[in-house]
């Protein structure tokens, strides 16, 4: 399939997951096996499924032929150029293609001036009017093209308002930006932009990453600090015509190599062999020059050959806007789109699926347990009851003494169970004293007092390396706690599973690698930008102070915040399951004590209450085949890749 097609049936998978997960959640609440907690935990898995997205960046030095390359692959459909694409730069900050239902089509630039105080985009995109908003005409390609071509506009500025703005000036070393003759210096007039955009793709969840050349990278760092980071895969395309220069492999690798983490993200797209269709060489020896090169680009960027895609961005579009399908095979797109389909959709397809499975098996366990515990609490009041046929009164007063002894034993477990509360809760604010946002904002004011009474530069750079040092010791107290947590409600479950006959299962296991690899990546991507000599020698103190606090704490704190997120539903997770089976058992002991009572009492009739309670048995049992048919159904539409949808749910549980 291309990756349009693959594309598709993507967002058919997902539509088809979210339809399991929404009869899964409607079904709990009707038959009364849900609660607030597991109704949160599926609406998120809804809002997730509904705002899934699949991010690719497309990464490279300036006049590689990057945009075209996007025209290739997304936009030739509407039979022209969509984004800029010409000689020199023609994007000179990064640019998100996305498509927002809730929003017209339009351009939003976030302009360069938002640089001086400091607010990530990201928080940016939260306020509107920080924007400056362009509508697009989608009927017209001519329309569309001169309002892309905004993201390309400069401004000149003088050299003290290029430093406030984060901006490097050339000091004869190559490196920053360089002043005119009328000492002023060219910068980009935006410094984001977002075009909210109906195509196909875009409307299933695909989101286009366009970066600036290295020079503009480097005036943003949130881009390879969070945008790039936070891509599915990374494009990174080089010119034929020049191979891997000096200037690209720093780009590779400063920036697209630490972003992604592994080689299953990273792809190279080698473009303009067309350069080499001079006409004065046969096929065999343009096959074998292209062959030489892949094999070259791939042993300098060190990744696997297969890896990397020749191919010719300009004539691929116009082969295929003109239908000439002999060029486009020699452009060789093609092997690029099936690389593209082949290797990202699974891998997302991944991703999703193993945190949909996570947390749905989770729920379904839980929901299957407190159905087994309402089974053999009428079970056991079966049994009872049964046994009390042709009894006398005494005999059934032993049987009230016994249910009511019961009753107080499980009561006296019960302060058990209120001191463990006790203790979880003790120990969830330890670990919130480590992983809160109260430490961290402490951390991050102590290292800023830290960095700006610096005088030297080696004293700065341990300023931030002490920095690391302190979030992961912060991490790894906080897993200390998480093990102790386990261990007790590990503990309890066992105990009460034994003692009371509880159906409890181990508690769920949670851990904090992912925030610490997050970390670990972060500071990769902090000592590639910020602490060689070259940067620590050519940058002010107060800048480069800035310019670690506006994006290496800030993404720090996003991580933070995620890791509280995680831990606050995994600790309801934890001590969910006891709860319910707790409140759930303290109701079957007093409907039989109730029952035994009544009977004693004799102003209930033994055969209507068994009659009753058969008829109650009868009912979970369906609802357990029910609630197995949609795990299996929920199963099947996870696994699938070629069918239109899983079991019938309501089918199946008919059948059992």
């Amino acid at each position: 399939m291309s990756l349009s097609e693959d594309f598709l049936a993507y967002a058919g998978w997902r539509s088809r997951l979210t339809q399991c997960i929404t009869r899964l959640r409607d079904w709990l609440g009707e038959n009364d096996l849900s609660d607030a907690q597991i109704d949160l935990r599926l609406t998120r898995l809804l809002e997730r499924l509904r705002e899934d997205r699949l991010v690719v960046a497309f990464v490279a030095e300036f006049s590689r032929g990057k945009s075209e390359l996007i025209n290739a692959l997304f936009f030739a459909d509407y039979g022209n150029r969509i984004v800029p694409s010409a000689a020199g730069r023609t994007t000179m900050c990064p640019t998100e293609f996305l498509f927002d239902p809730a929003r017209p089509p339009a351009i939003e630039l976030l302009p360069i001036e938002t640089r001086a105080a400091h607010t990530p985009v990201t928080e940016l995109k939260r306020f509107p009017e920080e924007w400056v908003r362009y509508e697009l005409d989608v009927r017209s390609t001519e329309s569309m093209q001169a309002s892309l071509r905004r993201v390309g506009e400069q401004k000149r500025v003088s050299e003290l308002e290029a430093l406030a703005l984060g901006f490097q000036i050339d000091q004869g070393n190559g490196h920053g930006l360089k002043l005119g003759p009328d000492e002023l210096v060219d910068v980009p007039r935006w410094r984001h932009a977002i075009i909210n955009f109906p195509h196909p793709l875009l409307q299933q969840g695909l989101v286009l990453l366009d970066t600036p050349g290295l020079n503009a990278i480097g005036a943003e760092p949130e881009l390879t600090v969070s945008l790039l980071p936070s891509a599915h895969a990374v494009l990174f395309i080089l010119a034929a015509d020049t191979g891997v220069t000096q200037s690209d492999l720093e780009v590779w690798r400063n920036f697209v190599v630490p972003a992604v983490s592994g080689s299953r993200g990273r792809m190279v797209a080698l473009n303009k062999i067309d350069g080499l269709w001079d006409g004065l060489r046969g096929e065999d020896q343009i096959d074998a020059e292209i062959e030489r090169q892949v094999q070259t680009t791939a042993a300098i960027l060190e990744v696997d050959a297969d890896r990397v895609f020749p191919v010719s961005a300009q004539k691929g579009l116009a082969a295929k806007i003109n239908g000439d399908l002999a060029t486009l095979a020699r452009a060789r797109l093609t092997r690029l789109e099936l690389a593209l389909s082949s290797q990202l959709m699974p891998a997302k397809r991944e991703i999703v699926s193993d945190t949909l499975l996570n947390e749905t098996t989770d729920i379904v366990t839980r929901a299957r347990e407190l159905l087994s515990t309402r089974r053999v609490g009428t079970v056991d009041q079966l049994t009872e009851l049964n046994e009390l046929r042709g009894k006398n009164q005494s005999v059934i007063a032993y049987m009230l003494r016994k249910v009511k002894g019961e009753k107080e034993e499980f009561e006296q477990g019960l302060q058990r169970y209120y001191a463990t509360r006790s203790v979880f809760s003790q120990l969830t604010n330890n670990l919130f004293g480590h992983l809160g946002l109260e430490g961290l904002r402490e951390l991050v004011a102590k290292t800023r007092g830290s960095m700006e009474g610096a005088h030297f530069t080696m004293a700065l750079r341990d300023s931030m390396l002490e920095f690391f040092r302190s979030v992961r010791g912060s991490l790894r107290a906080s897993n200390e706690e998480i093990t102790e947590i386990s261990r007790m409600m590990d503990a309890m479950y066992k105990r009460f599973s034994v003692e009371h006959g509880l159906k409890l299962g181990a508690p769920k296991e949670f851990s904090l690698m992912r925030y610490e690899k997050e970390i670990n990546r972060l500071e990769r991507s902090f000592q590639a930008q910020f602490t060689s000599f070259l940067v620590l020698a050519t940058t002010g103190k107060d800048a480069l102070t800035e310019r670690f606090f506006d994006t290496v704490a800030q993404q720090t704190k996003k991580i933070f915040e995620s890791a509280n997120r995680g831990v606050e539903r995994w600790l309801r997770a934890v001590m969910a399951p006891l709860e319910s089976q707790v409140r759930e058992y303290q109701i079957q002991l007093k409907r039989r004590l109730e029952s035994v009572k009544r009977i004693y009492q004799a102003t209930d009739s033994l055969d209507e209450r068994i009659s009753e309670l058969e008829q109650m048995d009868h009912a979970i049992a369906t609802q357990m085949a029910e609630l197995r048919a949609l795990d299996l159904a929920l199963r099947y539409a996870l696994s699938a890749t070629d069918h239109a949808g899983g079991p019938d749910a309501q089918s199946e549980a008919r059948a059992a």
